[in-house]
């Protein structure tokens, strides 16, 4: 078997900081919505996400982002999708960086909650929303935030998705 090349997406920035981690593209089967954060000034829809601790395990460590920023915690089925090299600016923390991210699908059991535990930047809420939705919503701010990666994750998940026999709401 030949190992594949990493895609790598973005612009090299000035300054960039390496903060490995990834994110997940959270599916609930019976709606055939996505779990996302919708900013609460903006209204911009961004998938869980964020760095991943030295001592963690890359699925550990997205699972934990979930968990933390969206209250969702009864997962069912979870799998690796895709890795990616990005370059991007982080709008919420206001710092250019590069990581080698990774992206996991998570289908709910169940949208049970518990209390998020968000960080002071991170000022968005659970929201549910179609793939088209989501879509529509990041063309309207991906040429200056470098979301190729997040729309690379998106589509591949969204093929996984439908070979796993899952209906999507468009």
């Amino acid at each position: 078997m030949v190992p594949q090349a990493i895609k790598e997406f973005g612009t090299v920035r000035e300054n960039e900081e390496r903060r490995d981690g990834g994110c997940a593209v959270v599916f609930e089967p019976t709606t055939g919505l996505f779990a996302v954060g919708k900013e609460r000034e903006s209204g911009r829809l961004r998938l869980f996400s964020g760095g991943v601790e030295h001592d963690e395990q890359m699925r550990d460590g997205i699972l934990r982002e979930v968990r933390e920023e969206s209250g969702l915690y009864d997962f069912g089925h979870i799998e690796f999708v895709a890795e990616a090299l990005a370059h991007y600016h982080n709008r919420l923390k206001n710092v250019n960086r590069v990581a080698h991210a990774h992206c996991f699908l998570v289908v709910l059991k169940s949208t049970a909650t518990q209390p998020t535990e968000l960080e002071a930047h991170e000022t968005f809420d659970l929201a549910w929303a179609s793939a088209s939705e989501i879509f529509t919503n990041w063309k309207s701010w991906n040429e200056d935030h470098g979301l190729d990666h997040w729309v690379y994750f998106f589509e591949l998940s969204l093929e996984r998705i439908a070979a796993l026999g899952y209906v999507l709401d468009h």
